[in-house]
């Protein structure tokens, strides 16, 4: 058995910077970093540890002496709790100048690079209801609050249709009002509650595999589209038509209600069938006179205006003069080849997941862009010596890797290539420099932005140029 660490309380700590995954960072008597959660750098605090490492601890603020002038108060009343915007406590610019500065540590300390000075964050004009896509959970057993818990009165309504409480997988807080998709998501969740509680549709039980009502999708688009998709654990049609019929009546500017059954133990719709009750089984986006068809399973950026700076910065990096074969690797559903090619002379995208290249050949077609082909495949697989054989050797390589970033083999293939330019857009300026590092023989990096995608979060996209030595 596993001996229990011995909780230690420290006292007066000065917080005095964020770390990664939204933690903030003080010092402990003997030297040790301690990583906090409940913190604002410049607070002053008593910390009770909750882990004890030999180079570290993780503890919790539980008295507050002195409270940073970076803190302003958050607007959520959710906030702490849900764990969706554990920045909202912070003020926008210090936000932005922990995120710009996470960006340059890693990119120094782990992928030991030799930077230009970097571009200044560009920050999100839209600091809240800035998401168009958010998934809920129903659950028959909510998150209870510590004041309901220690009340003697019987809790009747146990029902939530909201977040898992973190590192709580069986675990929902009921969501009253959520400020980062702008309405009628709120209105919709809400209603859709509501009704489903009145008229006796059971919600789900994720640790007893039992109930309905297992999850709300919610997309939006810039153009007013709306998509509801509604995940059912139960078959019974009678009450799926009650709550769809209502749903499509109440709120006739739904462009797409769809519906999945999945009765499975996780919750993921990948790998299910998707019915549309009514309207279209897809909704549409706009960006600069493109239109993107969005369905239940395509990626698209979730914060729309941000993603258009994000697509223009680099389209800019990339400085194509009209004669370039570009490579758009992890291109999804052809947004960014699409983007750039009206300045390039062809622009090929891969892609692992076949229903995104399906929509990406469906769009390019839409948007009649004549100069774009599309592959599928995994792409340490598919980027290949017979791939570049047949497609010719790119002129400017555009990546856009998940978080986990680029496939070693897909780095040393980019390296055998050797085009003039690479154009890294991340999610994850950790792993970013560490491809970054496999690449810093033959490139030269000539310009980084920070792009904030998720106010209120930690987390920050990254764009990086690199251009092949001289």
């Amino acid at each position: 058995m596993r001996k229990k660490t011995k909780r230690v309380v420290f006292e007066n700590i000065m917080v005095t910077d964020a770390a990664a995954k939204g933690k903030t960072i003080g010092k402990a008597p003997d030297g040790r970093v301690i990583f906090l959660n409940n913190t604002v750098p410049g607070d002053v605090v008593d910390v009770q540890t909750t882990k004890k490492r030999k180079a570290y601890f993780e503890g919790t603020a539980i008295n507050f002496h002195n409270l940073s002038d970076k803190r302003v108060d958050p607007v959520c009343q959710h906030f702490n709790v849900c764990g969706g915007c554990k920045w909202q406590d912070m003020g926008y610019e210090h936000q932005l100048f922990y995120k710009q500065k996470e960006v340059e540590n890693n990119l120094k300390r782990i992928g030991h690079l030799d930077l230009p000075e970097l571009k200044p964050i560009l920050g999100s004009k839209q600091k809240y209801f800035y998401r168009n896509k958010m998934e809920f959970s129903f659950s028959d057993s909510r998150w209870l609050t510590l004041e309901e818990v220690k009340s003697d009165n019987e809790i009747e309504d146990r029902n939530a249709l909201g977040f898992h409480i973190p590192g709580m997988w069986d675990k929902i807080l009921d969501i009253k009002k959520c400020h980062l998709q702008k309405d009628p998501s709120n209105t919709i969740r809400l209603e859709t509650k509501r009704f489903a509680t009145e008229n006796g549709l059971t919600f789900f039980n994720p640790r007893n595999q039992y109930g309905m009502l297992r999850t709300l999708m919610i997309r939006t688009s810039s153009i007013g589209e709306i998509m509801i998709l509604v995940q059912f654990f139960e078959n019974d049609q009678e009450k799926r038509e009650l709550l769809l019929n209502h749903l499509s009546t109440t709120f006739p500017e739904i462009t797409s209600l769809l519906y999945v059954i999945n009765p499975k133990q996780n919750d993921t719709i990948y790998d299910q069938e998707i019915s549309c009750f009514s309207g279209r089984d897809h909704i549409f986006e706009e960006m600069e006179g493109l239109k993107f068809k969005i369905n239940a399973k395509s990626f698209y950026q979730t914060n729309s205006e941000q993603a258009y700076e994000l697509y223009k910065i680099t389209r800019n990096f990339a400085d194509l003069k009209g004669n370039e074969l570009v490579y758009d690797l992890y291109t999804g559903t052809g947004t960014i080849a699409q983007f750039v090619s009206k300045k390039a002379k062809k622009v090929i995208g891969i892609e692992s997941v076949p229903e995104a290249i399906l929509d990406a050949k469906a769009n390019a077609e839409r948007n009649e862009i004549m100069n774009v082909d599309f592959f599928v495949g995994d792409m340490k697989n598919v980027f290949n010596e017979q791939f570049i054989n047949k497609n010719g050797i790119p002129d400017v390589i555009i990546t856009d890797p998940p978080r986990d970033g680029m496939h070693k083999d897909v780095v040393q293939q980019i390296l055998n290539i050797a085009p003039n330019k690479v154009v890294y857009v991340s999610c994850n300026s950790a792993t970013q420099a560490r491809d970054l590092e496999l690449m810093k023989e033959m490139y030269d990096i000539t310009k980084v932005q920070p792009v904030d995608m998720f106010p209120q979060t930690h987390h920050v996209e990254n764009v990086v140029l690199l251009e092949k030595k001289a």
